[in-house]
């Protein structure tokens, strides 16, 4: 069963995140939904995965769920410890558009913001 948690270090969206996966499950037809989820490697150590969340795949069993405007943010249990604290931002920038986090367990990270080290 998925964890619906208030905690105030659970990894939150910032309004303009919440905006940007609204907008984007409108136009596809999906959940307004998006999975976080850490993964060893990148530049840094650990990478950052995105995934917009699909169906009745969206949030599975021991899922931690926060919610913000109508969007969702989804984490699995083990992704949790090291999103701690985090905030998951949508940035437009001359570079281009991307969800950004701001994890403030990471000690470093690389300079496109998508990999972290502890």
């Amino acid at each position: 069963m998925q964890q619906n948690i208030d905690i105030s270090d659970a990894p939150t969206l910032s309004p303009s995140a919440a905006a940007r996966i609204c907008e984007i499950a409108s136009r596809s037809g999906k959940a307004a939904a998006l999975r976080i989820s850490i993964d060893g490697g990148g530049c840094s150590g650990f990478s950052y995965r995105f995934a917009l969340a699909e169906g009745a795949e969206a949030v599975a069993d021991g899922d931690i769920v926060t919610h913000r405007d109508g969007a969702d943010l989804v984490v699995d249990s083990i992704s949790l410890d090291l999103l701690r604290g985090a905030e998951v931002d949508y940035v437009e920038a001359l570079g281009g558009s991307a969800f950004k986090v701001s994890n403030p367990i990471a000690t470093s990270g690389c300079g496109c913001g998508s990999s972290f080290s502890v």
